[in-house]
């Protein structure tokens, strides 16, 4: 007769709008009792059916709900543990740039206090080299004024 429980609600709507009317009761009506009884049966057979389908529906749509969350669960605690990564990966090279900045700056400082030290060292031996140069120099002197005070008295 009727496809699904919205067309049999229809029917009885209709049926009990087009019976008619008691005098004086405009809220009261004479219904055709066999034919609504037959049409709340019919949704009553129909009904379960239609909830069961329903029910379904709901059941499916929870599931991929579900499945969806799950999935993006998934994928933000992947998301978050490759981000986690690329920051340790980050401060590992900050960390390894840092001690690459620090260890040329050691060995620039080092350096610097090599070359003067070295040109210290340097600086230290010539003087003591012209110290000891003029101190020859001044002894060959001396001993050439002898010599020619000896050789000036024979």
């Amino acid at each position: 007769m009727a496809n699904g429980v919205e067309e049999l609600l229809t029917m009885l709507y209709t049926t009990v709008q087009d019976a008619f009317s008691l005098p004086f009761g405009a809220d009261r009506c004479i219904l055709n009792k066999d034919k609504v009884l037959a049409l709340i049966d019919e949704i009553n057979n129909v009904l379960p059916g239609d909830l069961t389908q329903a029910k379904n529906i709901v059941a499916e749509r929870n599931d991929v709900i579900s499945a969806a969350k799950r999935e993006a669960d998934t994928i933000k605690r992947q998301a978050e543990e490759r981000a986690h990564q690329m920051v340790s990966q980050e401060e590992v090279l900050l960390a390894a740039r840092q001690k690459a900045a620090d260890v040329v700056q050691s060995a620039e400082t080092k350096a610097r206090e090599l070359k003067r030290s070295a040109s210290e060292y340097v600086d230290n031996m010539l003087k003591r080299a012209e110290a000891d140069m003029s101190a020859i120099a001044k002894e060959a002197k001396d001993a050439r004024k002898e010599f020619r005070a000896a050789a000036e008295n024979k």
